[in-house]
């Protein structure tokens, strides 16, 4: 209720009732439980005894919004009868009351589990550094001193210098950037901004980060992938599929200086219902149709710009970067996809708004329903783990917003990269490195005023070429000439304009110097808007009153986005000050704009002001609960000249770090650290489908083959990754003798599990690699988890198989089994039920840790050794990120030890280390006790907490645990056929249960088709393990999706009808 000043005068109003009503009161409310309240509150009407805390506690604690207070305090105050003013405004009391105790309930039970998470963080930091030998800390210190004294030695560079520096030293490369942004309406001209929530600072600063991105040297082209709609009610603008953003002009900059021809693109991506616009908070559910369709586009584009610039070979995106949390989920699944490097920017965290609902009392439960907070801050957290660098504007948005989360720790950060500084091993952990890059702007059509000549007062003196918003301003004030102290902010409690007010009113100096102006936001009638704008603009009409401010306050009803910048030039001609007073204050824009027109800054020293004072060196930060500092500040600026005048001149010198060719510079430079990752496969040469090609490959060079790539490949993992700059960037721990023996020797086994004898024969030609699931027009992938035994599986998967026999020896489709069981549980499986693996394409084993396919001779004739797969190496290459099987596997074991370890009375064990079922990119356990382990939320909260970046999963049943990396799952290595051979995902209709594994929800989602296969008994109930999800699966899935169909049972009839109306047979 901060700044809620109306709150003091119904209070004074209850208190003059006097004592008679309020001591009646428990009385009431203690014998109410024997009375009927309708009946009870007839009589008391008919002897006009009408008691309103009866009525308040039967009907209105249980009924009313709470968010009317203020409105409901307004009608009882404008009532002429007193004794029905007072009820009203008991009522009120009462609700406020309940209120309070609701809000205090809240808080006990947020703070409760405080404590206990600080204990987990500091264990799991403890845990993290334990083998650590160097002194980090002291590492750390020294570093960050030597950074400081590096910066501040820096002299100080212009635009052009920074333009022309990048341009000289990166003008032979020919970047490709992909950026995110998926929710709201973006185009390049005449944005929005301010239609909607979802229409405002963040598409303004994507949209302008591309255009600078797009005329910068050595950036070859830029795209910002969308939503596509054709809905009522939206500009048809924005069903256009390719929108080119026209370069702009920076101030200063150079127009031969305008990019290598590519450009910067709107690209719009359809997906979710196409005849509506939807709000951010309802784009959850279609989140994996962009995902495909974006992948698609950027397949596409990269072959194009292969032909264009890359010799042939296709250009992948240097890095693709989400904005705000759908999309940044969206950037980790194409970014695992094509194993291109990740950046992301929050612009907003839903942790950080989280804990300011639920401070102002609001339900958990509500704000999930209207925020859908609980699915963005899994998105958050799945940002951390695949982001390699995650950019903030503010250091304060690294300390006090990012560090609420279970993946960023700042202490351990700090940790980490000393220890990479100092060569010791971080044991496979590794944090997203935070860079701070302030938002740019562009300042173009910026005109600094000339503070020479006075200001024009009247009509006489003012021209016709002074803007209309100078007048309008200017009609409130007696002397329009004196400086005017501008703050511009909407009329929001945190925005802390009455304490403002009061600090100008109660400073009689201040007064007679200066003019305060407010600019609010626009309104026509203060009823009529928001009940907590309409508060805070009372309170300060009120304040206005009290100190009796008339014709010293300016506070017009209206302005226009476009006139924002004349009330900058109007306050620097007056020689006056720009004032944020915000309690909190993520960024600041305003103060740099403020800044780049010539005005001083007094600003709130917590939050992004500190950042941007720093840079600017133009004014003065103060305590925003301190009305006389607030004072003093705006005092010791309009009063001396000289200070005035210093502080213009430092903030239009150094503004330049604040614009787009600076920012891009710093973008593009943090770019060039990441280690290069892009799709590369093991034969870069795929022949077409049929052709045939001589080969001397003899068996023991096949071995040595797949020998020396998965050593390679393991090699890469266990160094350690140092970034040029020794920054935390994907750190693993280095491996000794032993280490690489296991290693040789597990790569031997497999090598002689899945790949069957190779004979040596130069009479025959060999048949390519794979040639099965690229020829298949249509994919059926059997994902089924919920069936309640192997038999169940069998019957399933021969009912489909039957159903398709002609267009499977027509080779016209194919089939992907995909499961969280091993190789070898797959074939045991398969050979019980008196199934060949010939008749399938692939096979996704363990949770998408494995991609395997039948493994054929030279001849073309199927392997009949006992395990007859190969493993798709490639693929290993594509989730390998952040993956450590090793030092992930000591933690796993340790965890599992503990949980086993946990309640002494059990003597069997609740989980056990799956050593057959595991694999070099899969960590299996068996679940003995599905009781005593712990979920799947709190087992994601455990390895983000150790940083440790894994994927995990629990099994239908709960009986199997799978630890896989991060990007890897099923739905994943759906995506990687795509990529790899081409199967388009369209093509694809994927089979499931009415539940699943944990990730069962990813493959319902998606541009693919997807049949639910409802009934028993092929559906069991799910394991409680699932059960605590952080968010309802409602949040995530479209059931409603014309890409899901469901079907009762599984009877051959039932599956041909569906696959004729997804097309797949003819009818």
């Amino acid at each position: 209720m901060a700044g809620n000043h109306w709150l003091h005068g119904y209070l004074e109003a209850i208190l003059d009732t006097g004592p008679a009503i309020l001591d009646t009161a428990p009385t009431i409310v203690a014998r109410a439980p024997a009375i009927d309240a309708d009946k009870s509150s007839l009589l008391l009407r008919e002897r006009g005894g009408f008691n309103p805390t009866r009525y308040f506690v039967d009907e209105v604690i249980s009924r009313f919004d709470e968010t009317d207070l203020h409105k409901t305090w307004l009608q009882a105050a404008a009532l002429n009868s007193q004794q029905e003013r007072n009820t009203r405004l008991e009522n009120l009391c009462w609700r406020i009351w309940n209120l309070a105790r609701k809000k205090k309930q809240i808080e006990g039970k947020e703070e409760t589990p405080l404590p206990k998470r600080q204990l987990e963080r500091e264990k799991a930091r403890l845990d993290a550094t334990a083998g650590m030998s160097e002194d980090l800390s002291e590492g750390d210190k020294d570093s960050s001193a030597h950074g400081e004294r590096t910066r501040a030695s820096m002299p100080k560079i212009n635009s052009i210098d920074t333009i022309e520096a990048w341009a000289s030293q990166h003008k032979d490369k020919k970047l490709y950037i992909v950026l995110l942004s998926i929710h709201g309406l973006i185009r390049g001209e005449k944005m929005e901004l301010g239609r909607d929530s979802d229409t405002g600072g963040q598409v303004k600063y994507v949209v302008e980060l591309a255009r600078a991105l797009g005329t910068t040297p050595g950036v070859y082209r830029v795209d910002i992938l969308t939503r596509q709609m054709i809905a009522s009610g939206v500009d048809w603008c924005y069903a256009e599929p390719v929108e080119m953003l026209l370069p702009g002009i920076f101030k200063n900059e150079p127009l031969e200086y305008a990019g290598d021809g590519g450009g910067a693109y709107i690209i719009r991506i359809p997906f979710g219902p196409r005849d509506k616009y939807l709000s951010k908070e309802l784009l959850w559910p279609h989140i994996q149709e962009f995902v495909d369709g974006a992948l698609e586009h950027i397949m596409q584009m990269s072959k194009s710009l292969g032909e264009q610039i890359g010799d042939g070979k296709p250009v992948w995106p240097v890095v693709i970067h989400g904005h705000y949390a759908d999309a940044g989920h969206s950037a980790a699944l194409l970014s695992g996809a094509l194993n291109v490097p990740m950046v992301f920017t929050g612009h907003s965290l839903g942790r950080d708004k989280l804990e300011h609902l639920l401070k102002q009392g609001r339900q958990t439960r509500e704000i999930n329903a209207m925020y859908k907070i609980m699915r963005r801050i899994e998105a958050e957290e799945l940002c951390l783990d695949s982001s390699e660098v995650i950019i903030t504007s503010t250091r304060q948005e690294i300390e006090e917003q990012w560090n609420l989360y279970d993946g960023f720790d700042l202490l351990l950060a700090r940790k980490l990269k000393a220890g990479i500084k100092h060569g010791v091993s971080c044991y496979g952990r590794c944090m997203p490195h935070m860079v701070l890059i302030p938002p740019g702007m562009e300042f173009g059509h910026v005109v600094v005023p000339d503070i020479d000549g006075d200001v024009k007062v009247n009509k006489e003196e003012s021209s016709a070429s002074d803007p209309l918003i100078w007048e309008e301003i200017m009609r409130f004030l007696t002397n329009p000439r004196k400086p005017m102290i501008l703050a511009l902010a909407r009329p929001d409690p945190k925005k802390n304009i009455a304490t403002l007010v009061e600090a100008f009113g109660e400073c009689r100096l201040l007064r007679e110097l200066a003019n305060l102006v407010l600019i609010m936001g626009n309104r026509d009638d203060i009823d009529e808007i928001p009940c907590t704008s309409a508060s805070v603009l009372t309170s300060i009409l009120k304040l206005i009153d009290k100190y009796d401010l008339y014709g010293q306050v300016s506070y017009p009803k209206h302005h226009k986005q476009s006139e924002v910048p004349d009330i900058y030039c109007l306050a620097a001609k007056t020689k006056g000050v720009f004032i944020n007073p915000a309690f909190i204050e993520p960024f600041g824009l305003t103060l740099i704009e403020a800044a780049a027109h010539g005005l001083p800054i007094v600003a709130t020293k917590n939050g992004g002001p500190v950042d941007i004072h720093k840079t600017l060196d133009n004014g003065i930060l103060v305590d925003p609960h301190d009305k006389i500092a607030i004072a003093d500040a705006l005092y010791k600026l309009v009063s001396d000249k000289q200070l005035w005048l210093q502080c213009r001149q430092n903030g239009l010198k150094n503004i330049h770090q604040f614009s787009w060719p600076e920012h891009c510079k710093k973008y593009l430079l943090r770019v060039a650290t990441l280690k290069p990752r892009h799709p590369q496969w093991e034969n870069e040469e795929i022949e077409e489908s049929g052709s045939e090609t001589e080969t001397d490959e003899s068996m023991e060079d096949s071995l040595n083959k797949i020998l020396d790539h998965a050593l390679r490949l393991k090699k890469s993992l266990m160094e350690k990754k140092v970034a040029k700059d020794g920054d935390v960037e994907d750190v693993v721990g280095s491996t000794g003798d032993h280490n690489k023996k296991s290693l040789e020797s597990a790569v031997a086994k497999l090598s002689k599990e899945v790949t069957s004898p190779i004979r040596k024969d130069h009479s025959v030609k060999k048949v390519e690699k794979f040639p099965l699931i690229r020829m298949r027009k249509h994919v059926i992938v059997i994902a089924i988890d919920s069936f309640a035994s192997s038999s169940d599986l069998i019957y399933i998967i021969r009912k489909i198989l039957e159903t398709l026999v002609c267009q499977r020896s027509s080779g016209s489709v194919g089939f992907v089994v995909a499961t969280s069981m091993s190789i070898s549980a797959i074939h045991s499986l398969l050979v019980s039920g008196g199934l060949i693996c010939k008749d399938f394409d692939a096979f996704i084993c363990n949770s998408g840790g494995d991609v395997y396919y039948p493994s054929y001779g030279s001849d073309g004739v199927l392997d009949t050794g006992e395990k007859p797969y190969m493993a798709d190496l490639d693929y290993y290459s594509q989730i390998e990120y952040r993956w450590d099987s090793e030092e992930l596997k000591k933690t796993l074991l340790r965890w599992s030890k503990s949980i086993n370890d946990k309640e002494g009375g059990h003597e069997e064990l609740a989980v056990v280390e799956d050593i057959e079922g595991s694999s070099p990119f899969c960590l299996a356990f068996n679940v003995l006790a599905p009781g005593r382990v712990p979920p799947v939320k709190e087992l994601k909260e455990f390895m983000r907490m150790q940083a440790l970046r894994c994927h995990v999963l629990y099994s239908h049943n709960g009986s199997r645990l799978n630890f896989v990396p991060v990007l890897a799952s099923r739905s994943q290595a759906l995506r990687y056929l795509y990529v790899r051979w081409g199967i388009e995902l369209t093509k694809m209709v994927v089979f499931v249960g009415e539940s699943g594994d944990t990730d069962y929800e990813t493959l319902l989602g998606g541009i693919h088709k997807t049949v639910i296969i409802k009934g028993s008994p092929f559906n069991t109930a799910a394991s409680m393990l699932h059960a605590v999800r952080s968010y309802p699966l409602q949040d995530v899935l479209a059931f409603d999706n014309p890409n899901i169909v469901q079907i009762e049972g599984c009877s051959s009839s039932e599956i041909t009808s569906v696959l004729q109306k997804l097309g797949i047979i003819e009818a």
